[in-house]
C-alpha cells in the first residue's frame, strides 16, 4: 500500500461511511466522534497530550471545542448506505449534500401500507396484491419520472402551524390546510429485480387499532372529502408471501423515496411500503465509485465498530486501520492535500 505524507496536522475534511441498517444517523456520528476526538488526524497534538485520551462528550460547548463533526443528510434507522461526514471546517460544506443528486435502491412489499410508509411502522391498511404484474408496475413508473409533486407523509416531523404532522394524525386533530406538495425531480426510476413471492419479507405484526384509524380519518377531514381507512381483502386468500420488487432510482434532494413506493402501490390498485432502503450515492460519494472518475468511496462501518478493540494496532506510519481507511477516502477541506509516495 502506498504511503501517505501528511506534513501538517490536524485536518478538516469530508468523507463518507457505509451506515448499517438499525442505528440512527446521530448514534453513528456519536460513535465516530469518540474515535475522531482522540485522533491526531483531526485534533491538535498538544490538545491530545494535555487532555489525554478518553470519552468525548457528544453535546455542549466542550464537545464542540474538542472537534466539530456532523452529517450531510440523515438516513432513517431502517436505511443503510452512504452517509457523508464533515469534520472541522468540513461541517460548513455539508449543506451542499442536502440538495445534491442521490441514488437509492429500495425493496417494495405490496398489499399493505403503514403509518411510516416502511416496515418500521404499523399496518394502516391492507389491499389486494395478486393482480399486480411486473408489466403493470413498469407502466406505472412512468408517472413518477421527471418533475413531480410529492405530498410528504402525514406521519412525519414536518410542522404545520408549529405542530408536527404526526401530532395531528395521532391525536385526531383536523389539518388546518392540505399538506404542501413539494416539487422534486426523478432522473431515473427502474425495476432492478422482480422478487415475486420468493422472499422472506412480511407485513409488520403491529397494526392500527380502530381508534387510531378514526384519529387519522379525523385529521384528514379538513383536506379530504369523507376520508375512510379500511382494509380490502383478497377475494381468494392464499399462503404465499405478497409480491416484492426492487427499484433503483436517481433523484433530486428532498425526494421522499418512501412516498414513491406508497403512491406507486395506489397507482397499481394495491398498497405498498418500503422494507429495505439503501442510499448508494450522495453527490460524489458512492458505495461503488465509478472507475476513472473523481468519485469517493465509503469507509465500511465494521472498520469503525472494530476500532475500539484494535486500538493498539497501527501501521508503520502510526495510523490505526480506521484512520488509514478515512485517509484513503478523505476530501480535504483545510490542510495539505494528501501526497502518496511509493
Amino acid at each position: 500500500m502506498p504511503k501517505v505524507t501528511l506534513p501538517q496536522l490536524p485536518l478538516s475534511g469530508l468523507f463518507a461511511l457505509a451506515k448499517p441498517s438499525g442505528p440512527t444517523s446521530m448514534s453513528v456520528i456519536n460513535d465516530i466522534k469518540q474515535l475522531v476526538g482522540n485522533s491526531r488526524l483531526f485534533v491538535e497534538a498538544d490538545k491530545l497530550e494535555k487532555r489525554g485520551k478518553g470519552k468525548i462528550p457528544t453535546r455542549g460547548k466542550r464537545a464542540r471545542e474538542i472537534v466539530k463533526i456532523g452529517q450531510g443528510g440523515t438516513l432513517d434507522p431502517l436505511a443503510d448506505g452512504v452517509l457523508v461526514v464533515g469534520i472541522g471546517k468540513g461541517t460548513k460544506r455539508l449543506n451542499e449534500f442536502l440538495d445534491c443528486v442521490k441514488e437509492y435502491r429500495t425493496t417494495a412489499l405490496l398489499g399493505c401500507e403503514t403509518d411510516t410508509y416502511d416496515s418500521e411502522g404499523s399496518r394502516v391498511r391492507v389491499a389486494p396484491w395478486r393482480h399486480v404484474t411486473r408489466e403493470a408496475v413498469e407502466s406505472a413508473l412512468s408517472k413518477f419520472r421527471g418533475e413531480i409533486y410529492q405530498t410528504p407523509p402525514i406521519f412525519s416531523a414536518l410542522k404545520m402551524e408549529g405542530r408536527p404532522l404526526y401530532d395531528y394524525a395521532r391525536k385526531g386533530i383536523p389539518l388546518p390546510r392540505p399538506i404542501e406538495k413539494r416539487k422534486v425531480t426523478i432522473h431515473s426510476l427502474e425495476i432492478l429485480e422482480w422478487k415475486g413471492s420468493d422472499h422472506d419479507f412480511r407485513w409488520p405484526d403491529k397494526e392500527f387499532t380502530s381508534d387510531e384509524k378514526k384519529a387519522m380519518e379525523k385529521a384528514l377531514e379538513g383536506v379530504e372529502e369523507n376520508p375512510i381507512i379500511e382494509d380490502e381483502l383478497e377475494s381468494a386468500p392464499g399462503n404465499e408471501p405478497p409480491i416484492a420488487f426492487v427499484l433503483s432510482m436517481k433523484v433530486s434532494g428532498g425526494t421522499y423515496v418512501r412516498s414513491i413506493v406508497h403512491d406507486l402501490g395506489h397507482v397499481v390498485g394495491s398498497a405498498a411500503h418500503v422494507v429495505t432502503l439503501t442510499r448508494s450515492r450522495q453527490g460524489r460519494f458512492a458505495l461503488e465509485p465509478a472507475a476513472d472518475s473523481e468519485d469517493k468511496g465509503c469507509v465500511p462501518w465494521d472498520v469503525f465498530s472494530r476500532a475500539p478493540q484494535s486500538e493498539g494496532d497501527a501501521d508503520e506510519e502510526g495510523w490505526a486501520q480506521w484512520e488509514r481507511e478515512v485517509i484513503n477516502c478523505l476530501e480535504i477541506v483545510e490542510g495539505p492535500k494528501l501526497q502518496k509516495t511509493s
